[in-house]
């Protein structure tokens, strides 16, 4: 393919998507001319080209749009749903045949002479004509083999590949441009790192800097491959409109958070898993009018679209106000069909009997059609979400509807990772289903640890955990070391809240993800491996796969009410009792992002104020209590709570960590003092600490090429 075809390729997929999103949103605004503008100019510039490139069958197709298009447009016809329909069909012709030009160089042959008909007695308000016989020229195509395109009416779903448009991507010219200046600082500091050696007193210096610039690097190139969640979003109007006709039902979709952004490989892959799920809510979900007439409802069922970010992950959310999911009938299908038997069925509570859905070959519909009943959709929906480190959850009342929410990565190249070991083999574990670590001694294990039938459960702040021994799972033969304690990773995967006991922690680090090899992929608990700082491999642990494999039941919502530590009746909450210098104090632990054991080396100043690198930009550092004052050893460590305060992130510096309590806040201080106020903690009053009152760093510092300058 020349260049010239393939950025008309481009050009033109880019309008048709342009022209799917306008003629559904005409259709609920017939009388907006800006619309019919943009949907004239579309088709016109396809037109346009097509003659310049000698593609006559487009030229034809899209000349016929134009004139219907152009009538529309200077208001000599009104716009009506079989216009929208013939507009729409053309749309999905003109798609087929630059598909074609695509695959095989050519348009290929097609029955145009209806559609183009069609719309003809649109624009001059005849009675449709109906679908002529082929040609003798036809006819003739059909029996030599050469490709035969189906007619507009039948041409594909708006979900078939666009390569030429899928292997492309829009970059703002500043981010480029900043991405030159960091590979030109890039260079600059590896020609310097060339020149020095490790005793020279300028080695560290210049190893932070490198540090530095990648990571911005790395933050640079993983922005230029983000885009808005609307590419996946726009095409479920001209779906929900086709769906809703077909079925005879009435629904209105609504969209939120369509400017989130997700890595571009990543939303390629969720287009499938979303179409599953609107076409589930839609067919299963949302009742026909007069059944929910009937049952006090809108007759115009409400489908919603919305997307937001959550720490590393992007959450899209599919939820529909209709009739629910009867976890009575899924028990019955599931015996039916005999995925699950009955014994086993009846032990299950109402959200385990929920996830039968995504068991492959499971549906409740009673006859097979075409669009549901066959037993493929919602298994396709986990196994592809999954694919790319993400999750699938579920949630229904009866009668008030379901939402189906995919919990995905915003990157599957580079993750935060916790280094655990494991009689002394390193793996990593993602971040993002961690929850907090808690370290027990030798005697502690003893003593805290609890049995019920064999299975080990520890009691975390008065609730038990159920826990899972690493070197158990993996059969690791290697014997601990006499007087060694443990480190329990409290997880949280799929619903499913357990503590993974390890030998011990190494680091924290941003891991790059290697797929597995077959060998590896069998074993079914690990999602990756990666190369550490070290040089050596670690295996990447899959928490959701560590629990199904150990039978980890799923947390009610009474349990993560608790374990997040709010008490509703007694207005307490949770605290994280920290010792700094000669005091102690307390943090909402609502509002603590992570504990970091931390080289001194790493702390470095922006005037009087400490600052730390974290996940790709400074952190300001509070030391109220005078840890950083003296000259401390390079490589002595210090422990940094990070905290989160509003939008920003804040850190602060503590001799220890006590323990987690709960307290009612007594008193409230100052906006502008050290302390929020004061609580009661193990009966002794305890101050909190004012998060707010951590000053920002200046938004000139923030970027990490200024502070090399300002640094000289």
């Amino acid at each position: 393919m020349d260049e010239l075809t393939r950025e008309f390729l481009i050009e033109a997929q880019e309008g048709l998507d342009r022209m799917e999103r306008c003629l559904t949103e005409l259709e609920e605004h017939p009388q907006d001319g800006e619309l019919l503008a943009d949907i004239f100019r579309s088709v016109h510039t396809i037109k346009g080209t097509t003659g310049f490139l000698g593609y006559s069958r487009l030229e034809s197709l899209s000349h016929a749009g134009e004139n219907l298009l152009g009538m529309l447009r200077d208001g000599k016809l009104i716009v009506n749903a079989d216009m929208i329909s013939a507009l729409l069909e053309l749309m999905d012709g003109l798609r087929v045949i630059l598909q074609s030009i695509e695959e095989v160089g050519h348009e290929g042959q097609g029955r145009d002479r209806a559609m183009i008909q069609r719309l003809h007695a649109l624009q001059f308000g005849e009675t449709a004509i109906e679908a002529s016989k082929p040609t003798e020229r036809e006819k003739q195509t059909v029996q030599e083999s050469l490709p035969y395109e189906p007619a507009a009416s039948q041409a594909q779903t708006p979900s078939q590949s666009q390569a030429a448009v899928d292997s492309t991507l829009r970059v703002d010219i500043d981010l480029l441009n900043r991405m030159m200046n960091l590979v030109g600082e890039l260079v600059l500091t590896r020609n310097q790192i060339l020149q020095a050696n490790n005793a020279d007193a300028g080695f560290t210096l210049l190893a932070r800097r490198l540090d530095m610039v990648t990571a911005d690097l790395r933050e640079a190139v993983m922005k230029a491959r983000m885009q808005p969640v609307s590419h996946v979003f726009s095409k479920f109007p001209r779906l929900v409109r086709d769906l809703s006709q077909q079925l005879n039902k009435r629904v209105r979709l609504q969209m939120e958070g369509q400017e989130t952004e997700l890595d571009k490989s990543l939303l390629e892959a969720i287009k499938d898993p979303l179409t599953h799920s609107v076409r589930n809510s839609i067919d299963h979900g949302i009742e026909v009018p007069q059944v929910r007439e009937a049952a006090g409802k809108d007759p115009e069922g409400l489908l919603k679209l919305r997307a937001y970010q959550e720490g590393s992950h992007v959450i899209v959310e599919v939820t529909d106000d209709g009739g629910g999911i009867s976890v009575e009938r899924i028990r019955d299908k599931a015996i039916e069909r005999k995925l699950i038997t009955a014994q086993k069925a009846m032990q299950l509570g109402e959200r385990e009997l929920l996830q039968l859905i995504f068991l492959p070959g499971f549906s409740t519909a009673e006859k097979v059609t075409n669009v549901s009943g066959r037993g493929v959709g919602m298994d396709v929906v986990r196994t592809n979400v999954e694919k790319i480190g993400g999750k699938v959850e579920i949630d229904s009342r009866p009668g008030k509807g379901t939402t189906l929410r995919l919990r995905i990565p915003l990157t599957l190249a580079i993750i935060p990772a916790l280094i655990v070991r494991s009689r002394k083999q390193d793996f990593a574990l993602p971040q993002g289903a961690l929850f907090e670590l808690v370290h027990l001694t030798a005697e502690q294990i003893r003593t805290q640890i609890e049995w019920l039938e064999n299975a080990p459960l520890y009691r975390l702040r008065g609730r038990l955990l159920p826990l899972v021994f690493l070197h158990k799972l993996l059969e690791q033969t290697e014997d601990a070391e006499d007087g060694a304690g443990c480190y329990i990773a409290v997880l949280n995967a799929d619903g499913r809240r357990f503590g993974l006991v390890v030998d011990g922690l190494a680091d924290r680090e941003e891991i790059v993800v290697k797929p597995l090899s077959a060998v590896l992929k069998k074993i079914g608990l690990f999602s990756g491996a990666t190369v550490m700082g070290n040089g050596e491999m670690a295996l990447i642990l899959d928490p959701g796969a560590i629990a199904a494999r150990a039978a980890i039941s799923l947390t009610t919502d009474e349990e993560e009410a608790q374990a997040d530590g709010a008490n509703l009746d007694t207005g307490e909450a949770e605290f994280l009792l920290v010792e700094a210098g000669a005091v102690e104090a307390a943090l909402p632990l609502g509002d603590i992002l992570r504990i970091e054991r931390i080289p001194c080396s790493a702390i470095e100043r922006i005037g009087r104020t400490p600052v730390l690198r974290f996940e790709g930009t400074l952190l300001p550092l509070e030391d109220f209590s005078g840890i950083l004052e003296p000259q401390l050893d390079a490589d002595a460590e210090i422990t940094v709570v990070v905290c989160r305060d509003g939008e920003r992130h804040v850190g602060i510096t503590v001799s220890q960590v006590l323990d987690v309590a709960a307290g009612a806040l007594l008193a409230e201080a100052g906006t502008d003092s050290v302390v929020a106020g004061v609580t009661l903690l193990k009966e002794r009053v305890t101050s909190v600490v004012n998060l707010s009152r951590i000053p920002a760093l200046p938004p000139s510092l923030v970027d990490p090429i200024m502070l090399m300058e300002v640094a000289g």
